[in-house]
């Protein structure tokens, strides 16, 4: 029998802490033979004895710049993770704690990253997915996005980007089902990782319920391997466990 055909994988947000991590797993398995890690800034290629990554750049603002990425990489994907995401803007503002402090800039710029960037991303490499054979488009996602498991409000703009997210995550498996049955396109949640995002939040998180960015890419590898096209649409925690809506 002939060795399955080494798969190839973008990671958009490869310059962060879980993009990061998932990329260097991802170079280390040896049913992957492409890695595309796209970031900001492409940085120059690290140590990386398997020839594997290929350093990119694009701007979740910019749709052209993620036109160029996906001609780039070119069909066929047979996986896509989209590590972008922001809780906090650089000048500090947000999450917010009540409506008073709701700020209309500030909130389209949260959507901008959180929801229009990734919806950018899957219009121009969802064509990329071939009909034939299992593909995975993932996007990570958060637990507050969940309408109903929200019990304590607040955090307006990122929960209301991120319920969005996971509702053009269900379109986007409605779309892909009907020409890519073996397609599966969900939502993540990595759990609360020790990174930049989380950093001013992580008071009073129990230790072991704070992951390192190995931790949580190692988890999110694994329940993108245990899925199936009938996950397609849902929004999964690191463990596994679906997410309700």
């Amino acid at each position: 029998m002939p060795s399955p055909r080494p798969r190839r994988v973008a990671v958009f947000g490869a310059g962060g802490g879980i993009g990061a991590a998932l990329v260097a797993q991802l170079i280390s398995r040896d049913d992957v033979g492409e890695v595309f890690a796209l970031s900001r800034t492409a940085p120059p290629v690290p140590a990386d004895t398997r020839g594997k990554r290929v350093p990119l750049a694009f701007d979740l603002t910019d749709e052209a710049s993620i036109a160029a990425a996906a001609a780039r990489i070119a069909a066929p994907l047979d996986l896509c993770i989209i590590a972008t995401g922001i809780l906090t803007l650089p000048d500090g503002t947000g999450p917010e704690k009540g409506a008073r402090q709701i700020d209309p800039a500030a909130m389209a710029r949260v959507f901008a990253l959180n929801t229009i960037g990734p919806a950018l991303i899957a219009k121009h490499l969802l064509p990329l997915l071939p009909r034939d054979r299992p593909s995975v488009f993932a996007a990570l996602s958060a637990r507050v996005g969940s309408i109903g498991d929200n019990r304590m409000g607040g955090w307006h703009s990122y929960r209301a980007s991120k319920a969005a997210l996971n509702m053009l995550v269900r379109n986007f498996a409605i779309e892909l089902g009907r020409t890519h049955r073996l397609a599966i396109c969900v939502g993540l949640h990595p759990g609360t990782v020790d990174t930049g995002l989380s950093a001013p939040f992580q008071r009073g998180v129990p230790a072991e319920q704070l992951f390192t960015p190995e931790l949580s890419a190692a988890h999110l590898l694994r329940v993108i391997d245990g899925l199936t096209p009938a996950d397609s649409g849902g929004c999964f925690a690191w463990d596994g466990a679906r997410i309700e809506p």
